[in-house]
């Protein structure tokens, strides 16, 4: 009876496409998830019911703390081959177990520790993360957190070339404008702040050079953005190109039908 229980309330949790009922939990999860945001935007509003928002946090972190205490209880399904405590501690240091807990601390924290009415404004602010819950109930999400699984070096890797970059720059037109303009360009951090919106092609227009050495390097820089922004959007959609290739190779590599693997020359593995 508790073996069976205990299977049915993880299957939901995470077999919830095969079942009604998993299916109207993942919704159901996804629903409370855009609501707390958009309570978060209608507290910026000083007419809102304050006492309705409070009576629905204290019902969605019931149902997040359930979830989360659920999901910490079926750790040992969700992985086999660990021993139930190592199970538990290995779902509990992961990336989506540690945005569940996120989810719901802000609430608790207060009742455990005193704090001030900046730092509770500021855990309230927590609760933006429970955005990034939907990363385990969206396919979407899933797959676009999976690329950059995949590509995390190779985008490390960019992002560190593109960080060289505006450093070289900012210090660069640091010494050239610092002459012209020096309670503009006053400081290394200064011209880092115009490297970042240069390269990147924002260009907010708050800082700029204006000796012609600094508007050619300014012109050059603008340029080479251009390249070096287009270097990370390049491998992450190589990556979303490999996965849906795999993916379209794993599901052939199935029959349609019955569901058996196919071996090398298109018949049907026997059992």
């Amino acid at each position: 009876m508790y073996k069976s229980f205990k299977n049915k309330i993880f299957n939901i949790l995470y077999l919830n496409k095969n079942s009604f009922i998993g299916l109207l939990f993942n919704y159901f999860i996804v629903l409370l998830i855009f609501l707390n945001i958009v309570l978060l935007i209608v507290e910026s509003f000083d007419d809102f019911f304050i006492d309705v928002n409070y009576s629905f946090e204290y019902f969605t972190v019931i149902i997040f703390s359930l979830e989360y205490l659920a999901r910490l209880w079926t750790a040992d399904l969700l992985y086999p081959d660990l021993s139930a405590i190592k199970s538990r501690v290995h779902f509990a240091f992961s990336f989506l177990a540690i945005i569940d807990l996120i989810a719901i601390l802000p609430f608790f924290i207060p009742m455990l520790i005193p704090v001030n009415l900046i730092s509770l404004r500021s855990l309230r602010l927590i609760r933006l993360f429970r955005l990034l819950k939907l990363t385990r109930h969206t396919d979407a999400l899933l797959t676009v957190a999976a690329v950059l699984r995949n590509k995390f070096y190779q985008l490390i890797s960019s992002l560190i070339v593109v960080f060289i970059i505006i450093l070289i720059a900012s210090i660069v037109m640091y010494n050239v404008e610092y002459a012209a303009q020096p309670t503009v360009f006053n400081n290394a951090f200064s011209s880092f702040w115009w490297a970042i919106a240069t390269i990147t092609t924002v260009g907010y227009g708050d800082i700029y050079p204006v000796t012609v050495t600094g508007r050619i390097l300014s012109s050059i820089i603008s340029f080479l953005g251009i390249a070096l922004v287009a270097i990370p959007t390049g491998i992450i959609s190589a990556g979303f190109n490999e996965l849906t290739d795999k993916t379209a190779t794993d599901e052939y590599n199935f029959c349609p039908y019955c569901g058996r693997k196919l071996t090398k020359n298109g018949s049907k593995e026997q059992n």
